[in-house]
């Protein structure tokens, strides 16, 4: 066996996944699956909205920004309840009837889910994640965003 094969061999023996991250295109690889893995596991940790930037949850402040922008407030309260107090231009669906009244939604913008409190709205959200929409909750619900001053019809009892 000459030199030169003897090398060839040598350095196939050395090769594999070692050989390959030595060399900086490996490296530049490895890096790259790494980063992709983290990016699919932190959108899968998101839920649906992951693919918009759209947060699962929001504070009342972003809310107001996104309610004074256009978006679609979706309030998942009682009638009675919204009949007491609601924020001005929302749309009111109630938490037990949304299953059977997605059509009713736009599928093409986002929507902000709301409550008393925030606690029926992230219920609210999943449902309309579950189904392909583009939605988040909003945490403290319509307490806090009459506490904050911001608009509301009639008032808290």
């Amino acid at each position: 066996m000459s030199k030169k094969s003897f090398r060839k061999k040598s350095s196939m023996a050395q090769g594999g996944l070692g050989g390959f991250l030595r060399k900086p295109a490996g490296q530049i690889t490895a890096i790259a699956v790494v980063a992709l893995v983290v990016y699919l596991i932190a959108a899968a940790a998101g839920g649906g909205g992951a693919e918009s930037g759209f947060a699962r949850e929001i504070s009342v402040d972003e809310a107001y920004e996104l309610y004074q922008a256009g978006v679609f407030v979706l309030d998942v309260r009682t009638q009675e309840e919204w009949d007491e107090y609601h924020a001005p231009n929302t749309a009111l669906i109630p938490l037990d009837q949304l299953p059977n009244r997605l059509s009713e939604l736009p599928k093409d913008r986002e929507i902000v889910v709301v409550c008393r409190s925030g606690n029926r709205s992230q219920e609210g959200r999943d449902i309309l994640l579950d189904a392909g929409f583009t939605a988040t909750s909003m945490a403290g619900g319509l307490k806090e965003w009459y506490a904050k001053g911001y608009p509301i019809e009639g008032a808290p009892q």
